[in-house]
């Protein structure tokens, strides 16, 4: 798709609106009519801070179709990456809080930039509003074919016993699987080179290529662990992934509490009217209970996460908390 997309309701739903409205019309005798500048009366803007193909960009437009049908208005999706998701989140931050700009975004440049940055343009936590969260998506600790362990025991004792001799790529300088490696090196107390890469795919690349030795990978690379051309060691999330039962978690393996998701969602611009946020998560999470948008959310080594705005606000404070000692304590800052 391009940058800018637009998904419509379909035919049948407009039909259907269309028709609604106009019983409606005939039966308001002595009701008052809506107002003509309700919301929604026009398209709305979903701005995706990462560029077309990544998993933010996937679940805008997997859920974007269903939320058009809801609102009976277009969803026009529009990608705008760059500075580890500063610029779009900084485009809908300045947005009008109307209602017709949100953003999708992973919970990296809410919870983790900010300790990132030692400057920002904006503040997430002021000038947006957390409206739904749409998945917690895993990380899995990956390691290319040549490297002898073959599971993450000895993995970790691989690394013990090989201090600053693997290399480990990641999606860039304090991105989630950075920050996952991070934490497993702090944890197990064992040493690995970082080596920073400008996206996912091509740190996958390089470890196919045997570049590399180990990648916390984000989801992409999953088909690659079905077919053995990478070992799926461990999974860094709470609990086992239900596509990979038999992966332990890292917690599992000895290091407790280890939490590496991170959580997609969307936000609105800071003053954004209450009951157009209310609406919003309201429709959004309806298309999170749907059996279709749950499968396409496994499918990206995740799952679907649907909270009210307040517990999304609650978890991304929690992340922050998680992610900004990490941060503090590897002295990692933004490239």
């Amino acid at each position: 798709m391009n940058n800018k997309d637009t998904i419509a309701p379909s035919a049948g739903r407009r039909a259907l609106l269309g028709a609604a409205l106009a019983a409606g019309a005939l039966a308001s005798v002595g009701v008052q009519a809506q107002p003509a500048g309700s919301w929604p009366n026009k398209p709305v803007r979903v701005i995706v801070n990462f560029p077309a193909g990544g998993a933010a960009d996937t679940l805008a437009r997997a859920i974007g179709q269903p939320l058009s049908e809801a609102l009976g208005q277009p969803v026009v999706i529009e990608n705008r990456g760059g500075a580890n998701g500063n610029i779009g989140g900084e485009a809908v931050a300045r947005a009008p809080a109307d209602g017709y700009t949100l953003l999708m975004s992973s919970g990296g440049m809410v919870s983790i930039n900010p300790h990132l940055y030692a400057k920002m343009a904006f503040d997430p936590a002021k000038d947006l509003v957390p409206v739904a969260s749409a998945a917690r998506v895993a990380v899995y600790l990956m390691a290319k074919p040549q490297l002898p362990p073959n599971n993450v025991q000895e993995f970790l004792q691989y690394l013990k016993a090989n201090p600053g001799k693997l290399s480990f790529g990641s999606p860039g300088n304090g991105s989630s699987p950075h920050l996952a490696a991070e934490m497993m090196k702090s944890q197990a107390g064992v040493y690995a080179v970082h080596v920073p890469y400008r996206g996912a795919a091509p740190a996958l690349q390089d470890l196919l290529a045997g570049q590399i030795d180990f990648y916390f990978d984000p989801g992409i690379g999953l088909q690659h662990a079905r077919s053995g051309r990478l070992k799926l060691l461990a999974v860094g999330s709470p609990k086992r992934s239900p596509l990979f039962p038999d992966v332990p978690t890292l917690h599992e393996a000895g290091l407790k509490g280890f939490d590496a998701d991170s959580v997609f969602g969307f936000y609105a611009p800071a003053g954004t009217p209450p009951e157009v946020v209310a609406r919003l998560n309201r429709e959004i999470n309806k298309a999170l209970g749907t059996k279709a948008i749950q499968d396409r959310i496994v499918t990206m080594g995740g799952e679907a996460l649907p909270l009210t705005p307040a517990e999304f606000a609650a978890r991304a404070a929690e992340d922050s908390k998680r992610f900004g000692a990490i941060i503090r304590e590897r002295k990692i800052a933004a490239e």
